[in-house]
């Protein structure tokens, strides 16, 4: 994971040059209005601040889609150079009007790294640490901020501050970051495959995993080109192969490698699981409950139930813990990882065989052998099992004489979920999921067999009280439930299901010809309207509006006047220090004291994830608020006062900067599928910077009509209503993979099933 570390860290530099221009803006605005006489013309002032903010704006609104083209790569070398360019012509600036122009180019450098380091961090990052990683670029700009502040406070120390200095030095920092950007950063691997480019692809993975076993990942990001789909959740008993077993109910699953045959059997109603409870499928289920749990989003219960802890599981992460505890030999074969998947925990024992269902897949996902002979049975490999009865026999026999055959012992540290750090199996995608395929024929009513493939996503479930007892999983003879996402598969269809199989080499390295596909038709607005895009869409620019209106400019701004009341400028007077020393000082000693906090939440960000982070900051914003409120309406001693003031103030950015602050764009960049990621990022970014924009610009109306009592409260309610969003709204994605979340949603797109009385 080094790799991916180290690439996160080098794209988070475009938000360090965020930080550092607004920091230097800060401070030469001081300047620059003495020596162009600007004191008269505050709509001038006004827009040497806000041109930046309003070349953002502009660049944001075709950015997600350029990206989407020519990739996030060439879209963040073109920050970079707009970066440097925009310090240079900042450096010369003979008059306000060339500066105006700086600031315009300056701010496409700050849109384009604002709005696409979230998603190329998250395209790139493995799933157990995406969070840590994209809490990166709130991290380096409150570090460039802080960095810039140092430097404009020694310049102020100086007889003649030059405050195109203080601006134009941007093209130094912005220089590295150009150098870094063509020579180091690699393009995103998931854009990569979206346009049919898999040896490159391959070759980046393996560079960000630190390994060369990317098999499973790489059929991962082919899976995920789809934009939506029907996708069903559906419960399984997955066991191993047995000849003597009557297979008529069972499919068989598969996997990126030749390895262990697996067969799973559909479990009717999910009436045992923790997602059939979120479903409202089982029995007493807390989804017929009060009207809290009916208001809640259903994709917020589905992944709130994958997120429970399991039945005997003392650890509160799934990484590390003991799932799918003999999953190394369902996936791997010898000394190797690979292999067919399958997942599930608590059920152990023979077939239920009252809990049978048929497979339902509707019939035109399915290949009829009217077309072609060679599509009657499985194509190519499908037809053989993916591991020797021979090996089959070996583990049987093992299990009869209660010992464990060495191909386990030695495969065992392969499961990607159950040993730890050593865990390479292709077929784990991270968050305890397992990627897998199932291959089923039925015959229609026109008496034609057909087949048809069909990608699952498969999850341990935890059974409490279920018909096995919840029993844990001891031993290679025992049968596991695993709930499964199942759609149409995006690698096995209709244009390439001949000749191609699981089994066979080719499937290293993923047809072309689904990326390929998928890449001529471009991302669609129209895709935009397909229910999981547009569920996912609602939530991510909720979440933008609502952290805008939270109040953090309106802090901002009231910060200067709330030190200066609690002696702050009067002590570092007493120092000699100027006014202008002073006021640059003081808000660089704020930035540093956010800096610990969101150390905090990068280490927080993927254990106790964002949803939670969320629900347990934005109280304490209230909080602050309110004593903002009182402190602001109550009549009391002045050191009182500023001291109440001066501690909410603390409180309140150091909270916001835990949650509030970094995780919408973390949200942001991982629920959207791959091939209109692009596009929503660029919608929800648009978002932002106009809600920026409005709020700036009101906050000045506001202090003159309702006071800053009244602007405080105003931002206390949109905190309340933040927090009811969250609650009802937003679902916590830490650990899994993207292309999970994808399907999440576009199964709680659907809604949940009423409950009959």
């Amino acid at each position: 994971m080094r790799g991916a570390v180290l690439v996160a860290v080098a794209a988070a530099i475009g938000n360090l040059l965020q930080g550092w221009d607004n920091a230097t803006i800060a401070g030469a605005v001081l300047y620059i209005k003495r020596e162009f006489h600007l004191e008269t013309q505050p709509a001038i002032e006004g827009l040497v601040v806000a041109t930046s903010l309003i070349g953002a704006t502009i660049i944001t609104t075709f950015s997600g889609p350029v990206a989407d083209i020519v990739g996030r790569r060439p879209m963040l070398i073109a920050s970079s150079l707009l970066y440097f360019l925009g310090g240079l012509i900042m450096l010369w600036s003979p008059n306000v009007y060339v500066l105006l122009l700086a600031r315009l180019v300056d701010g496409f450098g700050v849109g384009l790294a604002v709005t696409l380091v979230p998603v190329y961090i998250s395209e790139t990052a493995p799933p157990e640490i995406r969070g840590l990683l994209n809490t990166l670029p709130q991290f380096t700009g409150s570090f460039g901020m802080c960095m810039s502040y140092c430097m404009i406070f020694a310049m102020t120390l100086e007889p003649d501050p030059s405050w195109r200095t203080m601006l134009g030095v941007l093209f130094a920092p912005s220089l590295i970051y150009l150098l870094l950007t063509v020579l180091y950063l690699p393009e995103s691997p998931r854009w990569l495959v979206s346009k049919g480019r898999m040896k490159e692809a391959r070759v980046v993975l393996e560079m960000l995993r630190g390994r060369e076993d990317v098999s499973g990942e790489m059929a991962l990001l082919v899976e995920g080109l789809g934009s939506a789909g029907e996708t069903e959740i559906e419960e399984y008993v997955v066991g191993p192969a047995d000849g003597d077993q009557e297979q008529r109910d069972t499919v068989t699953l598969y996997g990126p490698e030749q390895g262990l045959s697996w067969v799973a059997q559909p479990v009717a109603g999910g009436r045992a699981s923790m997602l059939g409870s979120a479903l409202g499928l089982q029995p007493g289920s807390a989804r017929q409950g009060s009207m809290f749990d009916m208001m809640k989003d259903p994709v917020v219960a589905l992944l709130g139930s994958v997120h429970e802890r399991l039945p005997g599981d003392g650890a509160g992460s799934m990484r590390g813990s003991t799932l799918f505890p003999n999953l190394g030999s369902m996936l791997s074969v010898s000394e190797r990882p690979g292999g067919g998947g399958a997942a599930g925990s608590g059920a152990s024992g023979a077939w239920d065989e009252e809990s049978v269902a048929p497979d339902d897949d509707d019939e035109d996902e399915y290949l009829s052998d009217d077309d072609d002979d060679d599509q009657a049975a499985p194509p190519g490999g499908l037809e053989a099992p993916l591991l020797s009865r021979q090996s089959t026999e070996v583990e049987t026999r093992a299990n009869n004489k209660n010992e464990v055959p060495r191909s386990q012992s030695s495969m065992q540290r392969f499961s990607s979920v159950g040993g730890g750090v050593d865990a390479a199996s292709t077929m784990g995608i991270g968050g305890g999921w397992q990627l897998a395929w199932k291959w089923t024929e039925k015959v229609g009513p026109d008496g034609v067999k057909r087949g048809g493939v069909k990608r699952m996503y498969l999850h341990e479930e935890g059974v409490p009280g279920g018909a096995n007892g919840g029993a844990s999983i001891g031993g290679p003879g025992e049968y596991v439930h695993a709930a499964a996402l199942v759609s149409q598969s995006m690698l096995y269809t209709k244009d390439v299901l001949i000749g191609q199989s699981p089994t066979e080499p080719a499937f290293a390295n993923p047809p072309e010809a689904v990326a390929t596909k998928a890449a001529a038709s471009g991302p669609r607005w129209r895709e935009l309207l397909e229910p999981g895009v547009r569920h996912a869409l609602f939530c991510g620019m909720m979440i933008q509006i609502l952290q805008q209106f939270s109040g953090i400019n309106g802090v901002l701004y009231y910060t200067p006047q709330i030190l200066d009341q609690a002696g702050v400028s009067v002590l570092l007077a007493g120092l000699g220090l100027s006014a202008d020393s002073t006021a640059i000082l003081i808000s660089g000693l704020t930035t540093l004291l956010m800096m610990p906090s969101i150390g905090i939440a990068m280490r927080l960000m993927d254990v106790a994830g964002r949803r939670s982070l969320l629900l347990w900051t934005i109280p304490v914003l209230i909080l602050s608020l309110l004593v903002l409120i009182v402190s602001n309406v109550v009549p009391m001693d002045t050191n009182v006062h500023a001291a109440l003031s001066t501690v909410s103030v603390i409180l309140y950015f150091c909270t916001f900067v835990m949650g509030f602050g970094p995780i919408p764009n973390i949200l942001c960049a991982e629920i959207f599928p791959t091939r209109v990621r692009g596009l929503c990022i660029a919608l929800c970014s648009l978002t932002f910077w106009i809600g920026d924009i409005i709020v700036t610009y009101s906050l000045p109306v506001m202090l003159n009509s309702i006071g800053l009592a009244g602007v405080f409260g105003f931002y206390a309610c949109v905190c309340c209503l933040a927090l009811v969003f969250v609650v009802l709204k937003v679902p916590e994605t830490k650990g899994l993979p993207l292309e999970v979340i994808i399907e999440f949603f576009n199964v709680g797109a659907k809604g949940l099933p009423e409950k009959n009385p």
